[in-house]
């Protein structure tokens, strides 16, 4: 007997009816000057490539759109938070870096891909420096479960990741201006000092309820791996471990709260589409039902408590 939540997650409707949804949210968001349209564009783009993620990797051995639906709808719950240009631009960037990873399994010699890979989380980094704490855990795991970290791979991820670096170097070299840099340089040392460390109460709601999402869609996946494929268990648990380290970077520096939630969001859709589209129980269809009541709530109260913005195309700051 297939339940609600079944026929929602193989149903043709479930993504344009959940486009149309976040479509529409944003618009209220625009309207209020709380987001503009540039956000929605970067949003959009994003859930694009999370489309072409899921397709390519098959990430659910059934028919469903779920990956995509579960990142419209804690992209849109979450976005008063992580809906501004350098955040959206920071968890873009991590979904090019994966779509570039997962297409490398097993493969020592995709020196290409690791490069652009790597290059996208050095822009990452360039936005928002604690991005590169990712980087080290991205290795072992390209290593461990990728199967893909020979040393020709390593300094092609070396070369990318600095990549981005140069040319802010050559235009700081050219045109004189070193204000780039020395942002930079602050905001490092604002991402590692601890007389920093504030918890921003408007990030605890969204990272909060991801967390939720992303911990349940992986204790469902650990429980019953076994069904997939041996590449499909090696990505998941490449997410599960990345969801993990973004938790413990959340309780080491909740100042970067709002783009640690962006990156969350990537891996707690995965998982949650796998999740939602995989159980048929009572219990779980109970479960998918007061989740999705969870996202709607909180998104109502992000946006109640959304602040506006003067001028989104000038907002770049985190």
């Amino acid at each position: 007997m297939k339940r609600l939540q079944n026929k929602i997650a193989e149903s043709r409707f479930a993504l344009p009816v959940t486009a149309v949804y976040a479509l529409a949210v944003w618009l209220v968001m625009c309207a209020m000057n709380c987001r503009g349209y540039a956000e929605l564009a970067v949003f959009a783009l994003s859930a694009y490539l999370m489309a072409e993620l899921n397709n390519r990797n098959a990430l659910i051995r059934v028919y469903s759109r779920m990956v995509s639906c579960t990142f419209l709808a804690l992209g849109t719950m979450a976005a008063p938070v992580t809906g501004s240009l350098p955040v959206l631009a920071v968890q873009l960037c991590f979904i090019a870096a994966y779509l570039l990873l997962f297409s490398s399994y097993q493969d020592k010699r995709a020196q290409g891909k690791m490069f652009y890979a790597f290059a996208f989380i050095g822009v990452a980094g360039a936005i928002c420096p604690p991005s590169l704490l990712f980087v080290p855990v991205i290795w072992v795991l390209t290593a461990t479960n990728l199967m893909a970290m020979g040393w020709r791979n390593f300094w092609a991820s070396v070369i990318g990741l600095t990549a981005p670096y140069w040319f802010i170097a050559g235009y700081c070299a050219m045109t004189g201006d070193m204000t780039i840099p020395s942002h930079l340089a602050d905001s490092f040392t604002q991402a590692v000092d601890t007389a920093k460390y504030a918890v921003s109460p408007d990030t605890v709601v969204p990272f909060a309820v991801t967390l939720i999402i992303a911990v349940t869609g992986a204790i469902h996946f650990i429980r019953n791996s076994y069904k997939d494929k041996i590449r499909t268990r090696m990505i998941y648990e490449l997410l599960i471990a990345t969801a993990s380290f973004t938790a413990i970077f959340y309780a080491a520096l909740p100042q970067h709260g709002a783009q640690l939630t962006g990156i969350l969001v990537v891996n707690a859709s995965v998982l949650a589409g796998h999740f939602f589209a995989l159980t048929n129980t009572k219990l779980t269809n109970i479960a998918f039902i007061l989740l999705t009541l969870l996202i709607l709530t909180a998104t109502v109260l992000n946006i109640l408590n959304c602040t506006p913005v003067p001028d989104n195309l000038s907002q770049w700051s985190l």
